[in-house]
């Protein structure tokens, strides 16, 4: 999915902190296969898409729009890409220490030390599994939304 196809603004609305900080840090739950297919999941992972890309992010998970179960959105150059269950498999030992930002947690940003390369099993929006490697931002990006899937946020780990 392109951005370009992601015109309409979106009707989640993204949890911030304060107000919302208990909600966002419950852990999700895994969604369940049989519920990958139907009309309303999809429509769910085409608005937390168009959501993303109306905030300019680089990544969503379902608990910052108020939905408990573990489903991310990643803006892989412009391209939505939908990761249902995902799950890392492997890390690399090598760290890298960036700089980070949330929409849950608007206007602060600091540096956060992860892993360069991690394996991650996930399943598409279609329900195929698959295990792949990723490196660089796309990387970065998925640990820090897993992250929120597990109920932390970056401030968390931010280096003192």
């Amino acid at each position: 999915m392109k951005i370009e196809n992601y015109i309409s603004m979106s009707s989640l609305n993204i949890l911030t902190i304060p107000k919302y900080e208990k909600k966002l840090r419950e852990k999700s739950n895994d969604l369940k296969i049989d519920l990958i297919a139907t009309p309303e999941m999809q429509k769910f992972f085409k608005e937390l898409a168009e959501t993303m890309f109306a905030a300019n992010g680089l990544g969503l998970a379902a608990p910052q729009v108020a939905r408990q179960i573990r489903v991310i959105a990643v803006n892989v150059a412009g391209l939505a890409h939908i990761f249902i269950n995902p799950h890392i498999t492997k890390k690399s030992l090598f760290k890298d220490i960036v700089e980070e930002g949330c929409l849950s947690v608007p206007g602060r940003y600091g540096k956060v030390k992860r892993p360069k390369k991690i394996t991650m099993e996930y399943l598409d929006k279609t329900g195929q599994w698959h295990k792949q490697k990723f490196t660089g931002l796309t990387n970065r990006v998925i640990q820090h939304e897993i992250d929120h899937l597990d109920g932390l946020l970056f401030i968390d780990k931010l280096i003192k």
